[in-house]
């Protein structure tokens, strides 16, 4: 199908007034389509609106790739409509463990998913930093409210990344014969493993 066709077929089937050039904006990604504009155009091209979309990576674009309603995911998470609509729009998350549980399965977004999309990677980041190099046993709690995860393995993975920090660390000093090498050396190693913290969380996780 031209783009002419596909804006034809977006006035004829959904009333919606949508040019060729937009249509090829929207091509070229250029332009975005609103979530209307999505669900016609997956209808024109006979597919489903997730196949029109990239990886999915925030919220919206995970309910849409589902085909589900904004009344869909707010009546799984027990909120209004309006209050779901909030937290898409601002891209915050403030629901508790329960909820956070339910719109990972609702969306069926893996425990990785659901950080980046509601923005709190950096958050943990700055948990795992304090946790690999200070006292870990100190951020499970913190961590596990973060991520909907068992505690068990919360507690588990960040032992080990502690454990595999320290040992880095330990190994990276031992390399160098002087006191200035040695501290350089470690210190580059530490910010490399810090610097991927976050990835080493999923991977030791299995998620």
């Amino acid at each position: 199908m031209a783009p002419g066709h596909v804006a034809y077929g977006l006035g004829a089937q959904y009333g919606l007034r949508i040019t060729a050039e937009t249509v090829m904006a929207w091509e070229r990604g250029t332009a975005l389509p609103g979530e209307r504009e999505l669900m016609a155009l997956a209808g024109v091209l006979w597919c489903g609106p997730g196949e029109l979309l990239a990886a999915a990576s925030t919220l919206r674009e995970h309910r849409i790739a589902r085909d589900l309603s904004v009344e869909d995911v707010a009546r799984a998470l027990g909120v209004t409509g309006a209050a779901y609509q909030r937290i898409e729009e601002s891209g915050r998350w403030r629901g508790n463990e329960r909820q956070a549980v339910a719109l990972c399965d609702t969306l069926a977004m893996s425990a990785a998913q659901f950080l980046t999309a509601t923005g709190r990677n950096g958050e943990l980041a700055d948990l795992l930093t304090r946790a690999v190099t200070t006292r870990w046993q100190a951020y499970v709690r913190p961590v596990d409210k973060l991520v909907p995860l068992d505690r068990i393995l919360v507690q588990d993975v960040l032992e080990q990344l502690h454990s595999d920090y320290q040992a880095l660390m330990v190994s990276t000093l031992s390399w160098n014969t002087t006191g200035r090498d040695r501290a350089g050396t470690a210190g580059e190693a530490g910010r490399e493993f810090l610097d991927r913290v976050v990835e080493q969380f999923w991977k030791t996780a299995g998620i």
